[in-house]
């Protein structure tokens, strides 16, 4: 069954055809799920992002979720408790797939729209790259 938001159509499941926005998909980690509640987004997003702190909206399903962007003070880092709160209001766990669909993005807002996609994916399928190891610049969800 499918309804309305927007101009998107969105199935009782949360899913949506993604637009011609940014976007970054990642397989969720220990890290992000467990205390330190890290996040490391694919660098390709910081290009998106403003330098400086601004706040932040995540968007998944009916309910929002605020955080805090640090900019490049905080090593392109969110700043919050609000990571911690959309994991534990979602019941996130290691193996689960999130796509970050950049909605709004200005020197004074961010927000991203965001599909939870379950699953339980085995240790060795997870890129090393996920946790941003190999990343120049990563951003880190507190």
């Amino acid at each position: 069954m499918m309804e309305s938001i927007g101009s998107s159509e969105i199935d009782n499941d949360g899913y949506w055809p993604l637009s011609e926005k940014s976007y970054v998909d990642i397989i969720l980690t220990k890290s992000a799920v467990k205390p330190t509640y890290s996040l490391y987004l694919p660098k390709k997003m910081n290009k998106e992002l403003p330098s400086t702190g601004v706040p932040v909206v995540l968007t998944c399903g009916q309910k929002k979720w605020n955080l805090f962007y640090g900019g490049a003070k905080s090593t392109y880092k969110f700043i919050s408790t609000g990571w911690r709160k959309f994991v534990d209001g979602n019941n996130l766990r290691e193996g689960d797939g999130l796509v970050f669909e950049l909605s709004e993005c200005s020197t004074s807002k961010i927000e991203f729209r965001v599909q939870i996609l379950r699953g339980d994916f085995r240790a060795e399928l997870i890129p090393e790259d996920v946790e941003g190891t190999n990343s120049d610049n990563p951003i880190i969800l507190d």
